[in-house]
């Protein structure tokens, strides 16, 4: 893949966070993502890629735009598998919480795992424990080796994981051992990428979300030399069929990263919608103009870029759905 791909890329993530941006706290989540969505795939038209979206919306028959097998981009450059997420929390956007992002990921063709709508078991991590710990390991076991890696007092390690009632006993399990945790509403993307940004103060990401989600965070651990472990949890005999379906023999067994990006180059971008862990969100300034935060990164340099933009509206075209040019 060529490197000026990059910040084409980052356009588009861009397009995705102005759109959906004006439905900040207005409690509508399916408008918020349905503008995050159509502003990315009209976007997607103007970048040089002949792309097959393996992570999206959802199947043709669910999605009107950015479905699993849709073909994106301008018809030209190299053939690549495209995962997206248009608005990364849109519960978040709706009630006018932080860690809401617009998120794409970009490989070779044939690279990314084809991952099912479904929750994965997940254990992320940042550089300084890559290689070190293990998924099959007990939370008792995974917290004493990362303390002893980072040297590090147990009780002064941070594990993030998402708040919800399937983690009652994995939260109850981290306070006995007696780490501190951060809980997240919502934002499984943010929360697996957290502990590879030492300003954060996040060791480790525990705990399952969704697939697709692990993908998108695999992808941006290559660049940042972190690592996310998972395993899938078909809930039934459907759900473990359509594993099989989609490519994996032995759906139950751990994925590593290569199994989730390959072994080949991946670019990673995101821009902020809310302000969060590592991204500012997008804020409206004078004379219409806004102002948005991004990043975009590549496994094959390792490069990370932060990239501030400010956008002028009334050249916007997307935001009003008219027709013309996209800048």
């Amino acid at each position: 893949m060529e490197r000026e791909l990059s910040l084409e890329i980052v356009r588009v993530t861009e397009a995705a966070a102005l759109a959906s941006a004006p439905w900040m706290g207005r409690g509508d989540k399916n408008e918020a993502d349905g503008a995050a969505t159509s502003a990315m795939r009209l976007m997607f038209d103007t970048v040089s890629i002949q792309g097959t979206v393996v992570i999206g919306e959802g199947e043709m028959d669910e999605a009107p735009m950015l479905y699993i097998g849709e073909k994106v981009g301008g018809g030209d450059g190299p053939e690549v598998d495209v995962a997206v997420d248009p608005l990364e929390g849109t519960e978040i956007v709706a009630k006018g919480l932080n860690n809401a992002l617009s998120v794409i990921a970009v490989a070779p063709k044939g690279q990314l795992l084809h991952a099912p709508d479904m929750y994965m078991e997940k254990l992320a991590v940042g550089p300084a424990l890559r290689g070190l710990l293990s998924i099959t390991d007990s939370p008792e076991v995974t917290i004493a080796k990362a303390a002893k890696a980072l040297d590090k007092n147990i009780s002064d390690l941070t594990v993030v994981l998402l708040d919800r009632e399937r983690h009652t006993q994995l939260i109850q399990t981290l306070r006995n051992i007696g780490v501190r945790i951060k809980l997240l509403s919502d934002g499984d993307v943010v929360g697996a990428i957290a502990p590879s940004f030492p300003e954060t103060g996040i060791d480790l990401y525990m705990g399952s979300g969704g697939a697709p989600e692990g993908v998108l965070a695999a992808a941006a651990l290559k660049c940042l030399g972190g690592e996310l472990q998972g395993r899938l949890m078909p809930a039934d005999e459907t759900e473990f069929a359509r594993c099989v379906e989609m490519g994996l023999s032995d759906p139950r067994k751990v994925l590593v990263m290569d199994d989730m990006v390959g072994t080949s180059d991946v670019i990673f971008a995101a821009t902020g919608i809310t302000p969060g862990e590592f991204l500012s969100g997008v804020r409206y300034l004078p004379d219409q103009r806004v102002e948005t935060h991004s990043i975009v990164m590549r496994a094959k340099t390792q490069t990370v870029r932060h990239v501030h933009a400010t956008h002028y509206l009334p050249n916007k075209s997307y935001l009003f759905r008219n027709a013309g040019a996209l800048v």
